[in-house]
């Protein structure tokens, strides 16, 4: 089990924000908006925010994403609020690898989480899906497997050329995260633990990843465990989405998975992601999965729910879980209410959006709410 929350009695919390690209800075500007009014409302924690202008703009005008001293000075954060990384004109494995790759490896935090379900007042895609019928957390190894970044290129510009990318899985990489998945699974109310592996033909990493898991499965025996091979997994996901509940999988196969689930959720703007080290030794960071998405950029139609979500499951991990419920109660209650962005089938805008959950907090959880 992860060790318990320390935070100064105060209940202050000071949280790294790095917008960094695209509709990131419209998305995290929405979620500081929004927390600052969660606070203020309830009173029982204030959140300080420290900016840090890192994104490809700076790497365009400095040849860095991240100064150097950078990393220390996130770790006197309790937490980092990340908006999304990647410019059309910067390949996206310098994006990547030189910003959120940067911190989330060097901070260990090796387990991303990404829970998805059917909002009410959203619908998915999915004919016969219900609100309840899809209600998913996808732990992914977030450290090493396929994206260990391992390998490298030679003989370049040679009909010869060669390149490799190598998977490295660990029994230590492949245990903690299995833990961390059994432990989730556990605390939840079905118990159900779906192991995705592609061991029939990746037979050297993925069968230590079988391995182990059934290893700790042993320590876990109120858990039900069943496994999946990742192509057979995405026809679950559409067609028996009841069926599952907590899931766990590599690196890649998790990253692809967990936008499928978005989809089959109703939109890929409304899921969140956190970075977690689950010793505590560093400060976890949260962000939306959508990216960047330049294609709409300064438009103000980018929904924000992702980074509400995000925010709440911040909150969470803080050790905050009455306002993190309370959080994404009020974000669900907006939704329902149909004030949504364009690709959950409405025409709000992002500031609409925000706006209303600002008053839905207001309204629910202020000091009239209290005394009626």
């Amino acid at each position: 089990m992860s060790p318990p929350v320390s935070i100064p009695a105060s209940k202050c919390y000071n949280i790294a924000s790095i917008p960094a690209d695209g509709i990131g800075p419209e998305v995290v500007e929405a979620a500081i908006v929004v927390l600052k009014q969660l606070s203020e409302t309830l009173g029982s924690f204030t959140i300080d925010f420290k900016h840090y202008n890192w994104s490809s703009e700076t790497y365009k005008k400095t040849g860095k994403y991240i100064p150097d001293g950078g990393l220390d000075e996130l770790k006197k954060h309790d937490a980092i609020l990340f908006g999304a990384v990647g410019a059309p004109d910067v390949p996206d494995h310098i994006s990547l690898w030189g910003l959120r790759l940067a911190i989330c490896q060097p901070f260990q935090q090796y387990a991303n989480v990404r829970p998805t379900k059917v909002f009410k007042g959203t619908q998915s895609p999915l004919r016969n899906c219900k609100v309840g019928d899809l209600d998913w957390v996808i732990i992914r190894e977030n450290s090493e497997g396929e994206y260990a970044g391992q390998g490298g290129r030679s003989h370049r510009g040679r009909a010869w050329e060669s390149a490799t990318e190598v998977s490295v899985f660990t029994r230590h990489g492949v245990e903690r995260i299995m833990r961390f998945a059994f432990e989730t699974a556990q605390k939840r109310p079905r118990k159900l633990l779906t192991l995705v592996t592609k061991s029939n033909a990746q037979r050297n990493g993925m069968v230590l990843w079988d391995e182990v898991a059934v290893i700790v499965a042993k320590d876990f025996p109120d858990v039900t465990v069943d496994k999946m091979l990742v192509d057979a997994m995405t026809c679950r996901m559409v067609l028996k989405p009841e069926s599952l509940d907590t899931i766990v999988a590599t690196n890649l196969h998790a990253d692809i998975l967990s936008d499928l689930a978005a989809a089959l959720a109703g939109s890929i703007g409304i899921a969140p992601t956190s970075n977690l080290d689950p010793t505590r030794e560093n400060p976890s960071m949260f962000e939306p999965i959508h990216g960047s998405a330049f294609d709409i950029t300064g438009k103000g139609i980018s929904n924000p729910v992702a980074t509400f979500w995000t925010s709440a499951e911040m909150l969470a991990w803080l050790g905050e879980d009455d306002a993190s419920k309370k959080l994404l109660d009020a974000v669900e209650r907006v939704c329902e209410k149909g004030i949504v962005t364009a690709d959950l089938g409405g025409k709000a805008s992002t500031v609409e959006v925000t706006n209303a959950v600002v008053e839905e907090i207001k309204s629910s959880y202020g000091k009239a709410a209290k005394t009626a």
